[in-house]
């Protein structure tokens, strides 16, 4: 089988999936319930872990996940150079990077699937209604327990890959030498995520903490915006949404 192909057809598909999510919420006048249900989810993303961005080791991975993988801001750009270095990823990249960006395009997709059918719901709700509330109700209108799932699954797997790739110091080194002819090709932006997500693991003296950490809370949060009551779920919501602007 052709693992390169098979990556590059897989990056395409997740890619083209947000790009069609990304106008239709704009088509369908969603674009503005997709960001405020990013920025909440980010803003629980850091209440959730204040500790580890507290913590210097573990910051720099923390703010990865939170900037990379959660965040509020748009990523048209990386993923225009994600789209375009799909079918060259083993030549212009160690071809260990392989399945950290199918990882990241898989993660990204789903992300923006589940942010889309959230934010429908959330249209539908009195806009005076408290934000975490809003939330929890459009969760449960959504769904998807099984996409959430795999969601943690796929996360928790390009950690995995992260952690075992630091631990190669010619991998490295080589992303070092890609810097500036993926700034002359234009992939900037998806050479920043790669430096990134290299750099932040490495700084970390026991990944598997924050790794175990991430599966235990965001196993929580998926199991209590489903099944925990509503008032009681919103009520802790709020609460690491405070803490997260605290």
């Amino acid at each position: 089988m052709n693992t390169s192909r098979s990556a590059a057809d897989a990056i395409r598909l997740h890619l083209a999936r947000v790009g069609e999510l990304r106008d239709r919420a704009h088509q369908q006048g969603l674009a503005q319930a997709v960001h405020a249900i990013k920025r909440l989810q980010a803003q629980r993303f850091r209440g959730t872990y204040a500790d580890f961005l507290a913590r210097p080791p573990f910051a720099p991975a923390t703010r990865f996940f939170l900037e990379e993988l959660y965040g509020e801001h748009d990523f048209s750009e990386r993923d225009r150079q994600f789209g375009r270095i799909a079918g060259a990823l083993e030549r212009m990249f160690p071809a260990a990077v392989s399945s950290l960006a199918v990882d990241l395009a898989e993660t990204h997709a789903l992300t923006e699937v589940l942010d889309h059918e959230l934010a429908s719901h959330w249209m539908t709700q009195p806009e005076d209604a408290p934000a975490a509330l809003r939330y929890v109700n459009s969760w449960r209108r959504t769904g998807a327990h099984e996409d959430r799932l795999r969601q943690l699954t796929v996360v928790q797997h390009m950690g995995s890959e992260l952690q075992r790739l630091t631990r190669n110091p010619s991998l490295r080194l080589g992303l070092k030498m890609m810097r500036r002819p993926a700034q002359l090709a234009g992939l900037s932006a998806l050479q920043g995520f790669l430096e990134s997500g290299f750099d932040s693991f490495a700084a970390m003296r026991n990944p598997d903490e924050f790794m175990q950490a991430i599966q235990m809370r965001e196993r929580h949060w998926i199991d209590a915006l489903f099944e925990t009551d509503i008032s009681v779920v919103a009520a802790e919501l709020q609460a690491e949404i405070q803490r997260g602007l605290a």
